[in-house]
């Protein structure tokens, strides 16, 4: 992954971890049903692993058994790791990878919150990327993820490290987001289009085919039906900065051939920093009122992931061009009976 790249998806997701979204709050709560969450299992952990940033519910279809070994890549807040952990039990154990530190800190916290004050003993966290996993050869039973993928920019990588991994027979069980037919220009090149997991994403087709060239078998994909306008739903995306982010200068920009979307607002540690001056324009300002009010507080001047999405949503029907998709597969030649739960059948 470039390392421009990198730091702003480190950046952005870093700044939700930081934001205080959680299911208190009834928009994020609602994004999470509306890719697959009971309102039980989302009540059975803590609300602040939850950030509305699901496309899938992974942990429902992998079919996961007491004393398994799980791993779930781009683990954010740990909503799929505490869920996956109730299921392994006490001699199973539940990993969860991410690259940006701010989402491990949280997830630890969680844990221990989870533990009463500390971590249950089946559950950890790891701070990595998702093509470079610290993990032994053959150690891991079934991997989930949830929205998190696409965002590789060398899938192939990330296709051959899952493998690695996993047992013989062991199993994978993806939400994602897949593309459906060819993205606008302007959609391709946003950066925020790929930090909000749209632009980075690959055809079914290519999906099915990159994990059958890593050495996969069974590979089912099947679109969710859910409606990704759902990510509307997260409520206060009007708003320009969250408490720990700051105003800056609006200035055009481009990263790794990708066009940057506007956004007013940087974190402290300011990876990124500009907007496109597209988005200027008078009748607004940033920041609470208090920023340079030719610089719109609309939609598309954003403090999080979630208002990025919602900017494309004005724009585009996000469903004509993309679905969330279930992913399954077994390592190796498929034994009868490795099917993933509700995906069909194993071959």
């Amino acid at each position: 992954m470039s390392n421009s790249i990198k730091q702003i998806i480190q950046d952005k997701y870093g700044q939700v971890a930081r934001s205080g979204l959680s299911s208190q709050q009834t928009g994020v709560r609602s994004v999470a049903e509306a890719f697959g969450y009971s309102t039980d299992e989302l009540s059975s952990i803590p609300a602040e692993a939850n950030m509305g940033l699901s496309c899938g519910n992974p942990t429902a279809f992998a079919g996961l058994r007491p004393g398994e070994v799980v791993v779930d890549l781009g683990s954010g807040g740990g909503l799929d790791v505490f869920l996956a952990a109730k299921s392994v039990g006490p001699t199973g154990r539940a990993i969860g990878i991410d690259m940006t530190a701010d989402m491990i800190d949280l997830a630890r916290k969680n844990a221990a919150r989870v533990g009463g004050g500390q971590p249950p003993a089946n559950i950890e966290f790891h701070l990595a990327t998702i093509d470079q996993l610290p993990l032994p050869d053959a150690s891991v039973d079934c991997i989930v993820s949830n929205c998190v993928i696409n965002l590789a920019p060398d899938k192939t990588k990330v296709f051959a490290e899952m493998a690695r991994v996993l047992k013989p027979g062991g199993r994978l069980a993806i939400s994602d987001i897949a593309i459906k037919k060819r993205l606008p220009d302007d959609l391709s090149k946003n950066l925020m289009a790929y930090v909000g997991c749209i632009a980075g994403a690959i055809q079914i087709d290519e999906y099915r085919a990159g994990l059958l060239a890593a050495g996969f078998s069974a590979v089912e994909t099947q679109d969710s039906g859910a409606d990704l306008n759902a990510y509307g739903n997260v409520e206060g995306q009007s708003a320009c900065c969250t408490p720990d982010m700051t105003p800056i200068a609006a200035t055009p920009t481009t990263t790794g051939g990708l066009e940057v979307l506007a956004s007013c607002c940087g974190s402290s540690g300011g990876a990124e920093k500009t907007a496109t001056d597209s988005t200027k324009k008078s009748g607004g300002s940033c920041c609470g009122g208090t920023g340079d009010s030719s610089i719109a507080a609309t939609t598309s001047v954003a403090s999080s992931i979630h208002a990025d999405l919602q900017d494309l949503l004005t724009r585009y029907d996000v469903n004509e061009f993309a679905a969330s998709v279930k992913v399954l597969a077994v390592k190796g030649a498929a034994v009868k009976g490795t099917a993933v739960k509700g995906m069909g059948h194993a071959e």
